[in-house]
């Protein structure tokens, strides 16, 4: 009996997957039109973002949310962790690091909506979602660096598509809930009056699905937010530099700033997110 049969021989998994990735090379056009589209829109966000002194930018940020929420409580929170982060000299990166989220989320709700709006109209599509979906949740955030770094080098480019993809997921899951959770009745009502399938998507079933849609927008941010300190292990600018220096340089003092510069950020974005999807100001 031969030992090596192809009930004990391993699957050369790695092996397929090696000569899809090569043959993949082909298109490098494709993902060099990837590269620049990323480059442009990260860019686009740093070159935004620095144009405004820091105690201005802080202002923009923190007064628009008093004015929606008529409390004082998040906007004195902007302010004073804001200003920490300019204090303690961590503007420029921290500014990297929003730069890199915003076009990471950009991205995922720009393709993520779309998807989720094409899942809730038609089973088939979703069905060939979920298990794609589950598959981008459950990898370890680790592994999405290799293609990353494969296909688009160093640097922040292959910091946003892992992140992307580890974080896309969310705002697509939650769109389809969103539509879906439409009462029937409304949807019934929307038909009598002879409105068509675009007339109830965007005046009807979107408008409706707003919360639940900004709360996957919400998680999307988040969960790219996390991606900072592993995007940094590939060359990602921003404040995950600066926890993962600390750590290879066993500096306890700058991994702590650092670290707290990201969780007030994170913070930030959070509140100002939820506060977003909103539907009326809060008394």
């Amino acid at each position: 009996m031969m030992e090596n049969n192809w009930l004990t021989a391993g699957i050369p998994l790695g092996d397929w997957l090696e000569h899809f990735v090569d043959w993949l090379k082909q298109f490098k056009f494709f993902f060099d039109g990837i590269d620049w589209i990323i480059s442009t829109v990260a860019n686009s966000f740093e070159s935004l973002l620095f144009l405004f002194p820091e105690w201005l930018l802080i202002l923009l940020l923190a007064v628009p949310v008093f004015w929606k929420r008529k409390k004082w409580g998040l906007p004195i929170f902007i302010i004073i962790g804001l200003s920490l982060i300019w204090n303690l000299g961590y503007w420029d990166n921290m500014v990297y690091t929003l730069s890199l989220v915003l076009t990471a989320a950009l991205i995922s709700v720009v393709i993520g909506i779309p998807l989720g709006i094409l899942a809730a109209r038609k089973t088939w599509i979703k069905e060939m979602l979920t298990p794609v979906l589950d598959f981008m949740q459950t990898m370890p955030a680790f592994v999405y660096l290799i293609p990353a770094v494969f296909f688009f080098g160093i640097g922040t480019v292959p910091g946003v598509v892992a992140s992307v993809i580890f974080s896309m997921p969310p705002v697509i899951r939650l769109t389809i809930l969103g539509i879906q959770q439409v009462p029937v009745d409304i949807i019934e009502a929307a038909d009598a009056f002879g409105s068509t399938s675009n007339q109830k998507l965007f005046k009807v079933q979107l408008p409706l699905a707003k919360r639940t849609i900004m709360a996957g927008i919400n998680q999307t941010i988040m969960l790219a937010l996390s991606m900072v300190v592993i995007a940094s292990m590939i060359g990602a600018r921003g404040l995950g530099r600066d926890v993962y220096q600390a750590v290879t340089q066993n500096q306890m003092g700058k991994g702590f700033e650092a670290g707290l510069c990201i969780v007030i950020l994170a913070i930030v974005l959070d509140r100002i997110t939820q506060l977003m999807g909103n539907k009326q100001k809060q008394t």
